[in-house]
Parts: C-alpha cells; sequence; structure tokens
C-alpha cells in the first residue's frame, strides 16, 4: 500500500457520492411522508431533494476530469 495524499478528485468524488445519497434519502422521504403521516412533506425535504442533480454533475464531473489522457 502506498501512503500517497489524497487528490482533491477523490474528494470530489465522495462529495458527489454524499450529496446525491442525501438527495435520493429526501426524495424517498418525501413519498414517505404522506404514506406514514397524513401531512405534506416539508419544504425542507424538497429542496433536500435537489442535491440530486447536483451530486450528479459532480460525479460526472469527476469521471470527465479523472478521465483525462496523461501526456
Amino acid at each position: 500500500m502506498t501512503n500517497s495524499p489524497r487528490r482533491r478528485s477523490d474528494r470530489l468524488l465522495h462529495l458527489a457520492v454524499a450529496l446525491f445519497g442525501i438527495g435520493i434519502l429526501a426524495v424517498v422521504g418525501i413519498f414517505l411522508t404522506p404514506i406514514v403521516s397524513d401531512s405534506e412533506p416539508g419544504l425542507w425535504l424538497y429542496l433536500l431533494a435537489m442535491l440530486v442533480p447536483v451530486g450528479f454533475l459532480l460525479g460526472l464531473g469527476f469521471a470527465l476530469w479523472s478521465g483525462r489522457r496523461a501526456r
């Protein structure tokens, strides 16, 4: 094993996965709220759900950035 420091792009991938995961959990929460209770989902769930495309775009940017050829 090498003890190389984490690259900035590795952090970008972790951030993308975290944001995407939080957004997916919010989407699940939006669908489960009316089933579990008789109330509407809160605005904060809808705002958190908007993290799904943000995480997706960051992951796409990571894939494009890490796929560059070395010269």
